[in-house]
């Protein structure tokens, strides 16, 4: 598969993408845990279909040290054992966040209330962006058909 477009040889969007990575570093330089980072974007990822978003967080998050376990479980984080609790708020705001169209009020309280009893107002806002961002990355990519499989760890840092 090759991509619809070079979205890095268009100067406009070039530009578009220096502006994104600019938010994306602020969020990664956040106080929001770099773990939960990663599992957000892998599980909105997953959501959305984006396979060099998943290959990309998924290679990154291991480099990072994160178990194969883990990273195999975020589709089917509820009933996984390997999560903390902080973990499972924020990957619940994540799909609520990620699945707008799918329930009426979209987030729910319970779900704002639960990541709010685990993260500071800092970290709420670095997630709620984090969520932001990896959505607007998944739907680009998906819309031009980025191919996914052969990123590697830094590629783009």
């Amino acid at each position: 598969m090759t991509a619809r477009l070079n979205a890095f040889a268009i100067p406009a969007t070039a530009k578009l993408i220096k502006h994104f990575n600019a938010a994306g570093k602020v969020v990664s330089d956040s106080a929001l845990p770099a773990a939960t980072q990663e599992l957000v974007k892998i599980r909105a990822s997953q959501i959305n279909g984006c396979g060099f978003c998943l290959d990309m967080h998924t290679k990154e998050a291991a480099h990072a040290g994160e178990t194969q376990l883990r990273l195999n479980m975020v589709a089917a984080w509820r009933e996984a054992t390997v999560f903390t609790d902080a973990e499972r708020a924020a990957l619940e705001l994540a799909e609520q966040g990620t699945r707008l169209a799918d329930t009426p009020g979209a987030v729910t309280d319970e779900a704002w209330a639960d990541a709010a009893k685990h993260y500071d107002e800092d970290q709420l806002a670095a997630l709620v962006f984090l969520i932001g961002l990896i959505n607007a990355y998944n739907r680009m990519n998906v819309m031009i058909r980025m191919p996914a499989g052969d990123y590697e760890v830094g590629q783009l840092a």
